[in-house]
């Protein structure tokens, strides 16, 4: 005898399996403990964009939410990106226990962060809403960039890294931990020792960035950095407490090579500045 609701049954299965294995706009998505480890590892080689894409993404935003933040890219790119990730088990889409679990009192999701000319009242409102949201402090990352080439140096030269910190102890604290790891460090504190740092030969192998500093941006200094020819190609590890979701996506937009909230744990810089580098785990 045939039993049509078993084989009825089993489509259904098949069906909710296929679904569960698909991203859809509508699909809300949270870090996967691999895509955690990629923002949080101090060690990754996935490009800036992948990166901005993951730093979005906030536990409870939809694919489509999430696609109208990327603000360079089209919905059609952002969703394609965010399929790239889910098929790499960067991100997934929660269960409904989570979904349930979410604390909806911390939003730190976000609208598109800037309206577009000709945008509704309504929509500048939303714009606003999301760019204060971003700013939230609390969210850390330890972004390392690993681009797969080594630096070498000719005869016994160290590698240098200028560490641009305006207050003392902890620049001296950094200084010290890099000369402990084999490197050359100098300290920067402020904008006149930043452009003296930057023009001295050789130039640094590697800048250790803050953000707030007495006379001079931190993200000012970075996009100068990329503008300029013989200075664009140095790494820059944003070293900061600037620990929002805006700040680290405009440290990626800056293309700065990591990214590392304070306050942080030596061991995490440690591998983030070798990472960077591309030399190998200590």
């Amino acid at each position: 005898m045939v039993y049509p609701f078993r084989n009825a049954k089993r489509r259904t299965q098949a069906m909710d399996t296929q679904d569960e294995n698909t991203l859809q706009p509508q699909h809300a998505l949270i870090l996967t403990k691999k895509g955690e480890k990629e923002l949080r590892g101090s060690r990754t080689s996935r490009s800036p964009l992948e990166l901005a894409l993951l730093v979005l993404v906030d536990g409870k935003s939809t694919v489509a939410d999430l696609a109208g933040r990327a603000r360079s890219l089209t919905p059609a790119q952002a969703l394609a990106g965010y399929t790239r990730l889910f098929e790499a088990d960067l991100v997934r889409r929660p269960v409904e226990a989570e979904i349930n679990a979410l604390d909806f009192g911390l939003d730190f999701g976000a609208p598109p962060l800037t309206a577009r000319p000709g945008d509704s009242p309504e929509t500048h409102a939303e714009a606003d809403h999301g760019a204060a949201s971003l700013r939230q402090s609390g969210y850390f990352v330890r972004i390392a960039r690993h681009t797969g080439a080594a630096r070498t140096l000719p005869g016994d030269r160290r590698l240098s890294v200028v560490v641009v910190e305006d207050e003392p102890s902890l620049g001296k604290l950094l200084r010290q931990l890099l000369v402990f790891e084999g490197f050359e460090a100098r300290v920067a504190t402020n904008r006149e020792e930043i452009l003296a740092e930057l023009r001295r030969q050789p130039l640094p192998d590697l800048v250790l960035l803050d953000v707030v500093l007495p006379d001079a941006d931190g993200f000012d200094v970075l996009y100068k950095m990329r503008q300029h020819p013989a200075l664009k190609s140095i790494p820059v590890i944003m070293l900061t407490a600037q620990a929002t979701r805006e700040a680290v996506l405009k440290g990626l937009a800056g293309r700065a090579d990591g990214y590392v909230t304070k306050p942080f744990e030596v061991d995490v810089l440690i591998r983030a500045v070798r990472t960077v580098l591309g030399l190998p785990a200590a």
